[in-house]
């Protein structure tokens, strides 16, 4: 029997995998909670009126306003 055939991941391939899916669900649920406080913050700035303060995001959180194609290039 070829010595490859007895070679399986075993408890520590297991174990990385569980640690890596793990980390994984740790990251998304901070991203959603930050995503999260951005758009609140934007609708909050939005709603009051607070220009600077809504345009302090990174990007838009939403889908974009109907007829919008992005942003216009420098010329």
């Amino acid at each position: 029997m070829p010595p490859s055939a007895d070679v399986t991941p075993g408890v520590w391939g297991f174990v990385a995998f569980f640690v890596l899916a793990v980390a994984l669900y740790l990251l998304m649920r901070n991203m959603n909670s930050r995503m999260r406080r951005m758009s609140y913050r934007q609708k909050d700035a939005h709603r009051t009126g607070n220009e600077a303060q809504a345009e302090e995001g990174d990007g838009p959180v939403g889908p974009p306003f109907a007829g919008h194609e992005g942003p216009t290039p420098r010329t």
